[in-house]
């Protein structure tokens, strides 16, 4: 439906409007909800990054590492 390009460009519009619903609440002009919404999106984008995916898979290997002789678990 889409090509990779064109959903590149969406995502840099949704974060774009993003940016500027959060400036609108910082100046107090958009309701809560807009500003729930925009931080959840906000997070979101900040969790799909490669830096954040790479701490991520990290923690989730150091969790399932066997403890080590002579580790108290």
């Amino acid at each position: 439906m889409f090509s990779s390009d064109d959903g590149a460009m969406i995502k840099a519009a949704v974060d774009g409007l993003s940016i500027l619903t959060l400036a609108g609440w910082a100046v107090g002009a958009l309701p809560a909800v807009a500003t729930l919404l925009t931080i959840l999106w906000t997070a979101i984008r900040i969790y799909e990054t490669e830096t954040v995916q790479k701490i991520v898979k990290r923690f989730r290997r150091s969790k399932k590492r066997p403890p080590e002789a002579g580790e108290s678990t």
